[in-house]
C-alpha cells in the first residue's frame, strides 16, 4: 500500500488489506509538543471523506513517534506509512458508522478497571496507578479513553464481520476423523532401480552434450589480481589507518580512470593471472569472488582480510571440456539426475494413465518392500509432510511416488485405513476447532476485504504530501 500511496497523486488505488490493518494500533505516548498548524488542506480523500493535514498531525501526534525519528527515516517513506495507517484507521471508522456499531461509556469503565496495570496485588483498581499511567505517557483521561473506544469499535467491527465463522460440530468431527486416521502402506526406495552413474558410456556423455550443447556452454573469464593486506601494503601484520589510506587512495586511483597496471607500479606485490576460470565444485574463494563481480570490469572489493584488486581483460562462452575431470563429473552428475527424473516421470505418467498395477509393483519391488501405518496426516516421521498429504487424499489401492526430507524418492502402495478413536476434550481435537474456526474466519475477512477494494476510492494529494516532507527536512 505504502508503494501505492508514494506514486499516486489524486489517484485511485486500490489493494488495502484490511486484515492487516487489525493490528494497527496507536501508542499511548503524547508527540511532546508535535506540530501544530490550522492548515486544513486535503491530504488524502476516502470517496467524500476528506483527510485533512491536521487530521494527519493529529494522527501523528498520537503514534508516540518523534519528529527526530521522522526526519531520520524520510528516506525510508516514514511519511507514506503514516498516511496508510491513518487511511485505514479511517476506512475503519467508516465501516464502524456505516455498520451503526457503538459501544457505552459502562463499557469502557469496565475495560479500565478490569486493566491488571491499573490494579494492586489483589486484584482492586487503584486510581493513583492510572493517574500515574496518564501522567507517565503525556495523555489525559478522555485522550486515552477515546483510543480505548476506538479500539473496543474496532474489535466489534472484525467480531462483527466474523460472525458465524464456527464451523458444525459434525462437520469439524468428520475432518478430524478423516486426518487422523491411520493408513497402512507398502513402499520402498527406488534408489536401487535408477542407472548407476558408472554405466554411462562415452557416447551417452557425448550425445547429452550435443542435445544440451547450449545450455552447458560455460562463460570464462581471463583476469589478473592482487590480494593486498597490511603486510603487503604497508609492511605490518595489523590494520591501521595507514593501510585503510592506502585503499582509499587506491579506490580514488580507479574512479578517476587509472589502469590497473599503473596502480601496481606503486605496489609491491606481484599480480596472479589467471585464463579460462569458471567457478567449479572445487570452490577458489577470492576467484570465485571476483567471477561473481565480473559485470565491473575493473574494481578493488573484499575478500576476508584481503582486499582484492582484479582486472578482467577477456569473456567468452565455452562448451564443457571432456578432459576436464571436474567437469566431466559435473556433467556425469547432470545426466545421471536426469536419468532418475525421466524414470520417475514415466512411472508417475503409467500410474496416472492407469497402466500400473499390483503385479508390476511387485515385480518393482523384488520382494525388497516395507510396511508401515502412518498415524495420522501430520504424521512426517519417515515422509516430507506435503508427500503424506497426498497419501491421505489417495484411495486405497492407489500407487504413488512420494519422497521424505532428503528427497529422496519412494513407490507407495496405499492397503489399509482405520479410523482412531478420539477424545473431544483432548488438546489436539481442541486445537483443531480453534484452527478451523480461524481459517473459516480468515477466509471471510478476505473477502470482506476485496469488498472494501470496490466500495472506497483512495486519492492522495502529492503536494500537500510534499508540503508535509518538507516540513521535517
Amino acid at each position: 500500500m505504502i508503494e501505492k500511496i508514494k506514486n499516486l497523486s489524486w489517484k485511485q488505488f486500490g489493494g488495502l488489506v484490511l486484515i492487516i490493518i487489525i493490528i494497527i494500533a496507536f501508542g499511548f505516548g503524547g508527540f511532546g509538543g508535535g506540530f501544530s498548524t490550522n492548515n486544513q488542506n486535503n491530504i488524502a480523500k476516502i470517496n467524500k471523506t476528506n483527510i485533512t493535514t491536521q487530521n494527519f498531525m493529529d494522527y501523528v501526534n498520537q503514534s508516540g513517534i518523534s519528529q527526530e525519528v521522522i526526519r531520520d527515516n524520510l528516506e525510508k517513506n516514514i511519511i507514506e506509512e503514516l498516511l496508510s495507517g491513518l487511511i485505514s484507521t479511517t476506512i475503519i471508522d467508516l465501516e464502524i458508522k456505516n455498520l451503526n456499531i457503538s459501544i457505552n461509556e459502562k463499557t469502557i469503565l469496565k475495560n479500565i478497571k478490569e486493566n491488571k496495570n491499573f490494579q494492586d496485588e489483589n486484584g482492586k483498581f487503584q486510581r493513583v496507578k492510572y493517574e500515574k499511567f496518564l501522567l507517565t505517557n503525556n495523555m489525559s483521561a478522555p485522550m486515552f479513553e477515546l483510543q480505548l473506544k476506538n479500539r473496543e469499535l474496532q474489535k466489534h467491527l472484525f467480531d462483527f464481520i466474523g460472525a458465524g465463522t464456527i464451523s458444525p460440530e459434525f462437520l469439524i468431527d468428520e475432518k478430524f476423523k478423516e486426518n487422523n486416521r491411520s493408513i497402512d502402506i507398502e513402499y520402498f526406495e527406488l534408489e536401487s532401480l535408477y542407472k548407476v552413474k558408472s554405466d554411462y558410456t562415452d557416447s551417452e556423455i557425448k550425445l547429452f552434450i550435443e542435445e544440451n550443447k547450449d545450455q552447458l556452454k560455460r562463460e570464462y573469464i581471463d583476469f589478473k589480481y592482487v590480494a593486498l593486506n597490511p603486510k603487503n601494503l604497508v609492511g605490518v601484520e595489523e590494520f591501521n589507518q595507514e593501510f585503510f589510506d592506502k585503499i582509499d587512495e587506491i579506490e580514488n586511483k580507479i574512479s578517476k580512470g587509472d589502469t590497473f597496471e599503473s596502480i601496481l607500479e606503486n605496489i609491491n606485490v606481484k599480480a596472479l593471472e589467471i585464463t579460462e576460470f569458471a567457478p567449479s565444485s572445487n570452490k577458489q574463494i577470492n576467484e570465485d569472488l571476483i567471477y561473481s563481480k565480473k559485470i565491473t570490469k575493473f574494481d578493488l572489493i573484499e575478500s576476508g582480510d584481503n582486499f582484492l584488486l582484479y582486472n578482467i581483460e577477456n569473456e567468452y562462452d565455452k562448451a564443457p571440456d571432456l578432459n576436464d575431470e571436474i567437469i566431466m563429473n559435473e556433467i556425469t552428475e547432470l545426466i545421471y539426475q536426469k536419468g532418475k527424473f525421466d524414470y520417475n516421470r514415466k512411472l508417475l505418467e503409467d500410474i496416472q494413465n492407469n497402466k500400473f498395477n499390483n503385479t508390476k509393483f511387485e515385480e518393482l519391488t523384488n520382494f525388497n518392500k516395507k510396511y508401515m501405518s502412518i498415524s495420522s496426516i501430520n504424521d512426517n516421521e519417515v515422509f516430507d509432510i506435503n508427500s503424506v498429504k497426498i497419501l491421505y487424499s489417495l484411495p486405497i489401492n492407489s500407487f504413488t511416488l512420494v519422497n521424505n526430507s532428503e528427497n529422496k524418492i519412494y513407490l507407495v502402495k496405499i492397503t489399509g485405513s482405520n479410523n482412531n478413536q478420539f477424545n473431544k476434550s483432548d488438546n489436539n481435537y481442541l486445537e483443531f476447532v480453534k484452527s478451523e474456526n480461524t481459517n473459516n474466519r480468515k477466509n471471510i475477512l478476505q473477502t470482506y476485504d476485496q469488498l472494501m477494494n470496490t466500495k472506497y476510492q483512495i486519492q492522495i494529494n502529492q503536494k500537500t504530501l510534499d508540503r508535509i516532507k518538507n516540513y521535517f527536512k
